[in-house]
């Protein structure tokens, strides 16, 4: 099966997590920096969570899982240590039409995880289809050392260029031609 690669805005998006341990904290923090509102559902958390939950930045319910939870839900993360509760969120979030991720069980997930190379504005995201986390990992770790920090400042210039020469009354061929060459110009690890 191919999967369909995108870019996700979850900007004031419900989303749901069932699950407060430390990998539900990191799918959790992940949502927060992606501007979705979340809401997490499990009887204990981590200190973490309990924290984002006592300063409003998550709504915390302290019980287990209802199916009812997913109602108005966009997203949900099933990021329990029970296979069957896990599987439980996915085959009710299949019945509501929710996009769901059962962690570390590619058979009970919509979507996956990639491994992300972040840099400011860029973002490169490389998937194995669910079949090697870990060689996915490896690419990501490539990737940062080809693509530093220096990066986000290199796409922010770009932006701004782009933005500069959509608000000329420029042809919009040569406008193309224009911001290609510039993408053309920037340094990939020594290359042009």
């Amino acid at each position: 099966m191919s999967l369909f690669p995108m870019f996700l805005k979850l900007q004031n998006r419900p989303c749901l997590v069932v699950g407060a341990g430390a990998i539900g904290e990191g799918k959790i923090q992940r949502l927060l920096e992606a501007g979705a509102l979340v809401c997490l559902v499990a009887p204990r958390a981590t200190q973490r969570l309990r924290e984002l939950a006592a300063t409003g930045a998550i709504t915390w319910l302290k019980r287990k899982f209802k199916p009812a939870d997913l109602d108005g839900k966009s997203l949900v993360i099933a990021a329990t240590s029970s296979p069957s509760v896990n599987e439980l969120v996915f085959r009710e979030s299949q019945k509501r039409q929710v996009l769901c991720n059962a962690v570390d069980d590619p058979p009970h997930c919509d979507f996956f995880y990639g491994a992300v190379v972040r840099r400011g504005d860029l973002q490169i995201a490389i998937s194995t289809n669910g079949k090697s986390p870990a060689f996915a990992q490896r690419l990501r770790e490539l990737l940062e050392q080809q693509f530093g920090p220096e990066f986000a400042e290199k796409v922010d210039d770009l932006g701004a260029a782009r933005a500069k020469l959509f608000r000329s009354k420029m042809e919009p061929t040569l406008r193309k031609q224009l911001l290609h060459r510039m993408a053309r110009q920037l340094s990939l690890g020594g290359a042009k």
